[in-house]
C-alpha cells in the first residue's frame, strides 16, 4: 500500500529567503516560517505555542520566492516532509527535517515595514503586491457538448 506524505502550512516568514544557484542551473530558496496556536492550560492561562518549519523551494518556486517573499509575509505552502542526514564539521551525524514545497500561494505582506531613512514610524512605500500565485496546474476542462448538438447523447 502506498503512503501519503503531504504537508499544508500557513505561516509567516522569519527572515527573507536565502537563494542559492547550483552549478546545474537549478535555483533553491530556503526560509523558515512560523505557525502558531493558542490554548488555555489547566490553570486557565492563555498559552501561545509557535513551531518553526524549514521550507525549501526549487526552480520556478524559488524564483517567485526570491522576487516576492520578505520577512513577515504570510505564505501558504503545500509540500512533502524530507529528512536529510549529514556529518557536521565536528564529525557528528546530524538529521534535519525540511518541507520541500510543491506549491505556494502568497497570502499577503507582513506587518508594515518601517521607513528606515526618514526615522519616522510611517510604513515605507511598497510596490503593489501581485495577485496570489497558485503553482499547481489547472484542472482539465471537459467538453460538455461532446455528444452532438443536443448534448443528451452520453458516451456510454
Amino acid at each position: 500500500m502506498a503512503g501519503v506524505n503531504k504537508v499544508i502550512l500557513l505561516g509567516n516568514l522569519g527572515a527573507d529567503p536565502e537563494i542559492r544557484s547550483l552549478p546545474s542551473g537549478s535555483k533553491v530558496a530556503t526560509f523558515n516560517i512560523a505557525t502558531s496556536e493558542a490554548y488555555n492550560n489547566k490553570e486557565g492561562v492563555r498559552v501561545e505555542q509557535t513551531e518553526w518549519h524549514r521550507i525549501e523551494l526549487w526552480d520556478n518556486l524559488a524564483n517567485i520566492a526570491e522576487q516576492y517573499l520578505h520577512k513577515g509575509d504570510s505564505v501558504y505552502v503545500e509540500g512533502k516532509i524530507r529528512t536529510e542526514e549529514y556529518t557536521d564539521k565536528d564529525n557528528i551525524n546530524r538529521r534535519v527535517t525540511k518541507i520541500r514545497g510543491t506549491s505556494m500561494t502568497l497570502v499577503g505582506s507582513g506587518r508594515g515595514r518601517e521607513n528606515q531613512e526618514g526615522g519616522g514610524s510611517a510604513p515605507a512605500p511598497q510596490a503593489p503586491r501581485p495577485a496570489p500565485v497558485q503553482t499547481t496546474p489547472p484542472a482539465p476542462e471537459f467538453d460538455t457538448n461532446a455528444g452532438g448538438e443536443g448534448g443528451d447523447d452520453l458516451p456510454f
